[in-house]
């Protein structure tokens, strides 16, 4: 086929869909609506965006290893309830309770992992039986009611600054996404666990033949996905000043609809943090500008499942080029 001048263009435009897309959004809902891009407006897209974000980072671990998480959703919930839990009824104090939330969420994405790196089951069963435990038991903690956090976890949900003033004009869920995005960024680019999560995406027997430690790699992106999940769920209690059982229901689609949206392949072996970001803040956008055209939530739903379904599109297209 005969080259031209604007195939760079096009493949630019291919390996960065989402953000192109997400540019054209924008620019769509600034004229269907002029409030849309003013600076209240958008720190709440960041505000929304946060929670999914977060959750899609630890997301982006686990798919780029080629697996799938389906408990992060129930694993948020419980996070934050257990640490609500800790300073309501164990009266220990707020920094603890946030230790105590994120331990959580780590120790489930561990049990997840071992279950998946040595007890050999499919990251889809383990992940939805880690869900159903989770959400189990919070309820069971809740006994069905939400339960009051500590001060320390509202502050981290607020759109109060980072410690008062904090970063000018950007509220503290906007600066935990980031600061997960950069953690994220810094695992996938700049560590050695990073690259061996690529390799055993791309070809999980032959990481295995070239010595890399493939269950050590599962079990730390099951964890990490934990991890983050409960930073998420902190978040979210953060924001409603109270863990409620039923936070973050569905939200594990929207993780992993972030992270696909971003360019990552359900087939493992690509994605990076920066585009999971624009995903999730795609997705906020949508919600938001929809929300602000007073489009039915019904009718949203429908739109973003047309939104995957294009990223899918775009990643089988971009696959094909790649051959």
């Amino acid at each position: 086929m005969k080259k031209t001048a604007w195939d760079p263009v096009l493949r630019w435009m291919l390996n960065n869909g989402a953000l192109v897309g997400l540019i054209v959004l924008c620019v769509a809902m600034f004229i269907a609506t002029p409030h849309f891009l003013t600076v209240p407006n958008l720190l709440n897209v960041g505000v929304q965006a946060a929670t999914v974000a977060i959750l899609a980072f630890g997301m982006t671990f686990v798919i780029v290893a080629a697996g799938i998480d389906l408990s992060v959703g129930s694993v948020a919930a419980l996070g934050g309830m257990v640490s609500a839990y800790s300073f309501s009824s164990l009266g220990l104090p707020g920094w603890l309770t946030l230790l105590i939330g994120l331990g959580t969420g780590l120790l489930a994405g561990l049990i997840s992992g071992i279950s998946i790196a040595y007890g050999k089951l499919p990251a889809f069963i383990a992940t939805l039986a880690m869900m159903s435990i989770a959400r189990g038991a919070t309820l069971v903690i809740s006994q069905g009611s939400p339960v009051p956090s500590s001060k320390s976890v509202n502050t981290l949900g607020s759109n109060q600054y980072l410690f008062g003033t904090g970063v000018p004009g950007l509220p503290i869920p906007i600066v935990m996404m980031a600061l997960a995005g950069v953690i994220c960024w810094f695992i996938l680019s700049r560590t050695v666990i990073g690259r061996s999560m690529y390799a055993v995406g791309g070809n999980v027997e032959a990481a295995r033949l070239s010595g890399l430690p493939v269950r050590k790699v599962l079990i730390t992106v099951y964890t990490l996905s934990g991890l983050f999940a409960a930073l998420a769920g902190l978040v979210m209690t953060g924001r409603l000043s109270s863990a409620q059982p039923q936070a973050a229901v569905g939200y594990e689609l929207d993780a992993i609809a972030a992270v696909v949206i971003g360019g990552a392949s359900l087939s493992g072996g690509s994605g990076k943090a920066t585009g999971t970001l624009v995903g999730a803040i795609l997705l906020a956008v949508i919600r938001n500008g929809l929300n602000i055209l007073n489009v039915s939530s019904f009718w949203q739903q429908i739109v973003i499942g047309f939104v995957i379904a294009i990223a899918v599109g775009f990643d089988v297209i971009r696959n094909k080029t790649a051959r």
